[in-house]
């Protein structure tokens, strides 16, 4: 019996995650089937909070191999890998519903729902949901099809991300396991070893996203006001419960382990025939103009698209030196970015770069001299070639000295620094050396 929630949180409180540790002890008398999931949804949805995660988890009566994955004060949680005997959907239901009536933040705009079936939809639904918008009505005939059950609250938009959690079937995957503050703390500024996360990409090799070097602090702990206190995230769910363990902190007061889609990619649309706001692509294209620096910090750089046309692509400020890499490009190289698309203004927000290959960049030195009279010509306009200012003669643009410009940057993989990542991205530590990476999506 599958039980998927989603949207019960807000931007500065609550965590539906949380509600997974709860759901978990609610339902006691079953056992947990398999993983709980943390499934992320399409980064680019305009009403989306904080990290558009939905859940899904299982239970019913389990046999064959059990294991630890979680703990709640001094209780341990354990799933199982097999199924022996499912739980009636009127009664998971009935428990789940008040447990989302009683957290969600519904007076902060949150919009709950919640699936319940034996069933799982169709997996398309995942991909549309993870790549694209998806309306209410695009889903309601799968789940009559399939028999599940709903229970909602203001509107239900949550009923689309819990669908998509339950329809997800992972071609790749990662773990993540978080760990909960006592109720008396959330709000409160969390207390983590700074040296301890640092180390973690050592001492643990298959977790990633760890620590922000650029901005000296630990990515594992939050900012908001949420209930977590902190998670890490990696390929080995059993590096990742010793992990956890080996981080200095304040009390944890429960933690549970997810299966989950976060560094997967699984969001980029490789194949495409046009391109639409509030999606994720992998564009490839030449660099048409030096990158320009605009107000607010952002680096805009323009490439020729092909078919599509120009298109500038962004480096926010808030990817902090990632930003003078991308200054560094030159008209003429040859790149690939992948990112957002934004409607207004249109712009790709680039999650990674890669340069494929660089043009040889000439530095223009000085203006040409004119041959009659000697002096310094000057710039007629972009393009127009020079005009000597005494006898009117005019030289080509190409008639300057130039000298090739050195340049630090070479063909490869950049990517903003790691509390600047997206959640669904793929971190280049996993993406060129990870033993544990899946076929690609789709």
């Amino acid at each position: 019996m599958y039980a998927a929630i989603d949207d019960t949180d807000s931007v500065t409180q609550m965590c539906t995650t949380f509600l997974a540790t709860e759901l978990v002890r609610e339902l006691g008398d079953f056992d947990v089937i398999g993983l709980p999931r943390l499934v992320r949804l399409n980064p680019a949805v305009p009403w989306k909070t904080r990290g558009n995660g939905a859940l899904c988890l299982r239970f019913g009566l389990g046999s064959g191999t059990r294991r630890l994955i979680g703990r709640i004060g001094t209780g341990p949680i354990y799933s199982f890998s097999r199924l022996r005997s499912e739980p009636r959907d009127e009664e998971i239901l009935d428990k789940a519903s008040k447990l989302v009536r009683r957290w969600s933040r519904v007076k902060e705009g949150a919009s709950p729902g919640l699936v319940v079936s034996r069933r799982a939809p169709s997996s398309r639904y995942y991909w549309q949901t993870v790549r694209s918008i998806v309306a209410r009505g695009d889903i309601e005939d799968e789940l009559d099809r399939i028999g599940a059950k709903r229970f909602e609250l203001e509107g239900g938009r949550g009923v689309i991300g819990a669908s998509a959690a339950m329809a997800w079937r992972p071609r790749d995957r990662t773990y993540e396991v978080l760990a909960y503050r006592s109720r008396a703390r959330w709000g409160t500024p969390r207390v983590v070893d700074s040296e301890d996360a640092k180390a973690l990409d050592s001492r643990y090799p298959s977790t990633f996203n760890n620590y922000d070097e650029a901005s000296c602090r630990p990515a594992i702990a939050p900012h908001s006001g949420c209930p977590i206190l902190m998670g890490i995230r990696g390929d080995d769910p059993g590096e990742l419960v010793e992990a956890l363990g080996s981080v200095r902190s304040e009390e944890k007061e429960r933690w549970l382990l997810f299966l989950t889609n976060q560094g997967t990619d699984d969001h980029i649309i490789r194949r495409w025939t046009e391109m639409l706001p509030n999606r994720s692509y992998e564009l490839r294209g030449t660099v048409m103009a030096t990158p320009s620096t605009v107000p607010g910090g952002h680096v805009i750089v323009r490439l020729d698209a092909g078919r599509q046309g120009p298109i500038d692509c962004a480096a926010y400020e808030p990817s902090g030196a990632f930003r003078d890499t991308v200054k560094q490009l030159r008209a003429g190289d040859e790149i690939a970015v992948l990112g957002e698309l934004r409607d207004q203004p249109r712009t790709l927000n680039i999650e990674k770069l890669l340069v494929v290959r660089l043009a040889n960049a000439q530095r223009k030195l000085k203006n040409p001299i004119c041959p009659f009279c000697h002096k310094s010509m000057k710039s007629v306009g972009k393009g127009g070639g020079y005009r000597c200012k005494r006898c009117r003669r005019k030289s080509d643009a190409d008639a300057a000295v130039f000298e090739s410009e050195h340049r630090w940057l070479l063909p490869g993989w950049y990517e903003p620094p790691v509390c600047s990542r997206r959640h669904l991205s793929m971190p280049l530590k996993r993406q060129l050396v990870s033993p544990y990476v899946r076929s690609r999506s789709p």
